[in-house]
């Protein structure tokens, strides 16, 4: 980690996430936005950061972190930038493919890269929970229950998935429930259920803010690590 602010790109800056980052970016003396790029423009300068269209991507000044939170579309040029120039990407894109999962896996062999679909620290150690409770309680039950806003489209959600797949690797067979109502933030319950009784692991995010912190607090510890596909949980 760098004792001087970490330089940043925010790849998706019009995003809700985006516009999140460059908020409380403004406001974290550990990192500095040298460049913000996206598939249109307000302005060149807006708050002091430069601008970029998507399309201009090649020209964003050096940086040591790109913080993507933009489309599957577009990841492919922002993790060809980071090869090139040997910079660390952060990843919260979703719905990319096997292949450009592949990539990603081929390209921490140079640099280090964090690609995760939900950026809470706290749903970071709920996953290493989940995975300890299944390994702990084999032959349990385990259903995990998410609830969010009644516009999205996914269900399960990409983390109820990630706390599947933790679930898995300690050796439990999950299965999944969704609801849609209002404007839930987010919402994952895990629930083990054996004879006679029954654990249960929550996690509810109350402020969309959560994500994009962790992004930040992410970028601000992967810059400067050796090369390597990192999760959240090892940079806490």
């Amino acid at each position: 980690m760098s004792a001087s602010p970490v330089k940043l790109i925010v790849h998706g800056a019009r995003g809700r996430m985006g516009q999140a980052l460059l908020r409380l970016a403004a406001v974290d003396p550990g990192v500095v936005v040298v460049g913000a790029v996206a598939r249109t423009l307000d302005g060149r300068i807006v708050k002091g950061v430069p601008h970029f269209l998507a399309s201009e991507l090649a020209g964003v000044p050096a940086f040591d972190v790109a913080v993507d939170f933009s489309l599957p579309e577009g990841f492919d040029a922002v993790l060809a930038l980071c090869r090139a120039r040997g910079a660390a990407l952060v990843s919260g894109t979703t719905g990319l493919s096997a292949d450009q999962q592949a990539a990603m896996d081929a390209a921490a062999a140079g640099i280090p890269l964090a690609w995760a679909s939900n950026f809470s620290l706290g749903v970071a150690v709920l996953q290493a929970l989940v995975e300890r409770a299944a390994h702990a309680l084999p032959g349990w039950d385990c259903d995990i229950v998410e609830a969010h806003h009644a516009r999205k489209l996914d269900a399960p959600s990409g983390t109820a998935l990630t706390l599947g797949a933790a679930a898995e690797s300690g050796g439990a067979s999950p299965r999944y429930a969704s609801l849609r109502a209002g404007d839930i933030v987010g919402e994952h319950l895990v629930q083990f259920a054996g004879p006679g009784e029954r654990l249960e692991l929550v996690h509810r995010a109350t402020n969309r803010d959560i994500f994009a912190r962790g992004a930040l607090h992410v970028a601000r510890r992967l810059a400067g690590r050796p090369p390597g596909r990192y999760r959240i949980a090892d940079l806490l």
